[in-house]
């Protein structure tokens, strides 16, 4: 927990906090490991290299929207295709369909009509939740101090925040009263900035506080009530061991008071003060939960959030903080990506409360799940591309 990142830490002069005595790698590989999200991460990272290659094809102006073997070719190192594009693409013939292009006679791919329906059924379910997207952005954005953070990093998460592809028209252009764009020093960058945000108080109610609102309405409420207004949700890996010394440490840590993740941050005395930095450091946890919170699964890539650790004034390395607290999240190393999951909103590596996107999303890994059973259809011809083109 936090004292654990003490014993572990010295304050460089830029103020940025960093360990001494345990590499991060080391710190990785000692994580106590939870079955059932390394059983969810083991598929879904293969879930990620198919979006990658939809983007592609969608992307594409052919008609219908397909793509080269060739050209995937040139990013099977980007896309992690170890075996080649043919290789992978015939793990998923519910997904994609390799074709002879009808000028050149190359191989080609596209997408199945089950894979096109499934696709258009979450993309109707995040049009019809843009209201929710808006809010996403105001409480993402009113988690930075400057009320602002670069879109580049928008674009990073924007599927995670079940955001539409056109999201700079569909959302922050037609919603130009709550949302601006503002040129950056540099050549081509831009930030997304809130506009007017005293007037979106009333949404920035923390998810966290949700949840001890329940829990402090519960007959039999295990929590000490006086320390549960700064208390989060536990839930430890399986098997992992809580000594005596380790459960004390996260009662205290427990009740101790901190800034919110919408609250200002006033001026601190003794900000090196082990006091002061235990505040911090729950004060990045309680951020780090809010974001997590705003996403449509729950679970992000580590180094998609360190794009706004600056903008969240994180002083900490976010990597380990998320490791520091396995009872709040859980690190996956999976699919050559560091992915962090909120544990309370999982139950058997599914979500408790799921939405429209994450049931589409989840039909799509369905698909990948299927591999080659339940089809039918003679795929000699696409056999035989794979041989022509794995032969060069």
């Amino acid at each position: 927990m936090a004292s654990q990142i003490l014993r572990h830490i010295k304050v460089s002069a830029g103020g940025l906090l960093r360990r001494s005595k345990t590499s991060s790698a080391e710190y990785v590989a000692s994580r106590a490991r939870d079955p059932k999200f390394e059983k969810l991460m083991e598929k879904y990272k293969h879930l990620l290299k198919v979006f990658s290659i939809q983007d592609l094809i969608l992307s594409s102006n052919a008609d219908p929207p397909s793509v080269s073997l060739d050209f995937l070719s040139r990013l099977s190192q980007r896309l992690h295709l170890n075996r080649g594009p043919a290789a992978f693409l015939r793990n998923y013939p519910h997904i994609f369909e390799i074709f002879s292009h009808r000028v050149n006679l190359s191989p080609y791919c596209t997408l199945t009509p089950t894979a096109l329906r499934i696709i258009r059924e979450e993309s109707d379910a995040i049009n019809d939740s843009l209201h929710l997207a808006v809010t996403r952005l105001v409480k993402l954005l009113s988690m930075s101090p400057s009320r602002k953070v670069p879109l580049r990093a928008i674009f990073k998460v924007w599927r995670e925040f079940g955001l539409p592809d056109n999201f700079e028209d569909s959302v922050i252009a037609a919603n130009s009263d709550i949302f601006s764009l503002q040129d950056g020093i540099e050549v081509n960058t831009h930030f997304l900035v809130l506009n007017n945000s005293e007037n979106h108080s009333e949404l920035l109610v923390p998810a966290v506080d949700n949840w001890r609102m329940v829990e402090c309405c519960k007959e039999d409420c295990k929590l000490d009530r006086t320390n549960l207004r700064f208390s989060f949700k536990q839930g430890f890996p399986p098997g992992m061991r809580l000594k005596k010394t380790f459960k004390a440490k996260v009662k205290k840590w427990q009740g101790l008071p901190y800034t919110g993740p919408y609250e200002v941050v006033g001026l601190q005395q003794g900000k090196h003060h082990k006091n002061a930095l235990l505040r911090k450091e729950k004060r990045a946890v309680g951020i780090m939960h809010e974001f997590l919170s705003l996403t449509v699964e729950k679970m992000i890539e580590v180094e998609k959030f360190s794009q706004f650790r600056k903008w969240f004034e994180i002083e900490f390395n976010v990597r380990d903080l998320f490791l520091d607290h396995p009872g709040i999240f859980y690190l996956s190393t999976k699919g050559k990506r560091h992915t962090v999951f909120l544990r309370e909103a999982y139950e058997r590596g599914c979500l408790i409360e799921p939405n429209p996107v994450y049931a589409a999303r989840r039909k799509q890994l369905d698909l990948v799940l299927l591999g080659h059973r339940g089809f039918n259809r003679d795929d000699d011809d696409a056999e035989g591309f794979e041989s022509e083109f794995e032969n060069g």
